[in-house]
């Protein structure tokens, strides 16, 4: 199975800024482009951290409310340092936490939700940004239409990892929800069959209604 990578679905176009970007331009940037956050390149066009508008958020945080209303934000050290600041050196969040374009979806997704990022800036073996990755790109694996999930489990799935016959089994597929009748030969591939099927992309689930002529689970003998 052939599956897309970050280099795939990334942006190569990338919106970056320097450390000594002020933050008034930051903010421009921001809003012209309608993103939330933007990498900052040292002079080898190395990204060593991002510019989030929750970053130039703090500095409306850490003033005082002019109606006296409200009681004073509770910053800590780094956020308050951070709300001081007026260039990207400054506000910035870093070390940059960065992807490769030959990962794989999984991969990217995995390291967003691990560090709580909404995106990710793509790097080739030097270190040099070659691109940006969001947490929109990576949803567009489920765009992929039925029918095109329904071959790729066919062809691929059945027939050059499993050496099964496609016509065997049935295989539908709707709005990405994967169903499978028929029968196997042996029970041990009903798990294999459907864990194969969730890695192709563009699934959403897939619901296994296999029955297999022979039960070659270790301890288990299934009453025919």
């Amino acid at each position: 199975m052939r599956h897309r990578n970050v280099g795939e679905l990334m942006t190569s176009a990338v919106v970056h800024v320097r450390p000594d970007t002020g933050f008034k331009e930051i903010a421009r940037l921001l809003a012209d482009y309608d993103i939330g956050s933007v990498p900052v390149l040292d002079d080898e066009g190395r990204p060593i951290g991002l510019v989030s508008d929750a970053d130039l958020l703090l500095n409306e945080a850490a003033q005082e409310d002019p109606a006296g209303l409200l009681i004073t934000a509770q910053l800590s050290p780094g956020e308050r340092f951070r709300s001081r600041a007026t260039t990207a050196e400054g506000l910035m969040t870093g070390p940059a936490v960065c992807a490769r374009p030959e990962w794989t979806v999984v991969e990217a997704a995995r390291l967003m939700q691990r560090e709580h990022l909404k995106r990710l800036p793509v790097v080739d073996e030097a270190g040099r940004l070659v691109g940006i990755v969001s947490r929109g790109d990576l949803l567009r694996v489920f765009l992929r239409r039925d029918r095109a999930i329904r071959e790729e489990i066919r062809r691929d799935v059945l027939g050059c990892s499993l050496g099964l016959s496609p016509d065997g089994i049935d295989v539908r597929v709707s709005e990405g929800r994967v169903t499978l009748t028929g029968t196997v030969e042996r029970r041990a591939l009903v798990s294999v069959l459907v864990r194969l099927c969730r890695a192709v992309d563009g699934v959403v689930d897939v619901t296994s209604l296999l029955d297999h002529r022979t039960d070659d689970t270790p301890g288990l003998h299934a009453v025919r």
